[in-house]
């Protein structure tokens, strides 16, 4: 029984050592709202990023260079053909004023060529927001940050597409 209450007593010790502040080695400071961000890129000056728009989903990766375009291996002027998709592409670097000044090379699976490019947009703000971190508030203002959900909707049963419903027949 005497061992049991000196285990005990050796408890409480601890709890009051543990309940004790514990003081970090950092100074955080607490009281500016801004945090900094640091820049992420790869041994190779790279910024990855994922971007996607539908059923399409791009891998994206940005470096500084000349402002060449890749997609799926081929130049952004044969992938997407219609002037409207490479407006689409193109957004980012011209809100940002980045425009030239970055190599982009994506892979693109899944969806419609605009869905594509809507991720392959998407990508690209989210990997020139990690490698340039003040330019996060052009681009989220922009809206190119937020990701595009919407989806088509799935097929019901007893109808004929998602909400046509089969058509009627008196006779």
């Amino acid at each position: 029984m005497a061992e049991e209450k000196a285990t005990l007593q050796d408890l409480k010790e601890l709890t009051k050592d543990a309940a004790a502040p514990v003081v970090a080695d950092a100074v955080v400071d607490t009281a500016g709202d801004e945090t900094v961000r640091t820049p992420k890129v790869d041994e190779f000056g790279r910024s990855y990023a994922t971007g996607k728009r539908k059923d399409a989903v791009a891998r994206v990766w940005v470096k500084p260079g000349s402002g060449k375009i890749t997609v799926n291996g081929r130049d952004q002027l044969q992938y997407f053909a219609r002037p409207t998709l490479r407006l689409i592409v193109n957004q980012p670097f011209e809100v940002a004023g980045r425009k030239d000044q970055y190599d982009v090379v994506a892979t693109v699976t899944g969806g419609g060529l605009s869905g594509q490019a809507g991720a392959v947009k998407h990508g690209i703000s989210q990997a020139l927001q990690l490698a340039e971190p003040d330019l996060r508030g052009v681009l989220k203002q922009a809206g190119f940050l937020t990701r595009d959900s919407r989806v088509v909707e799935r097929k019901k049963y007893g109808k004929r597409k998602a909400r046509r419903s089969f058509q009627f027949s008196k006779r």
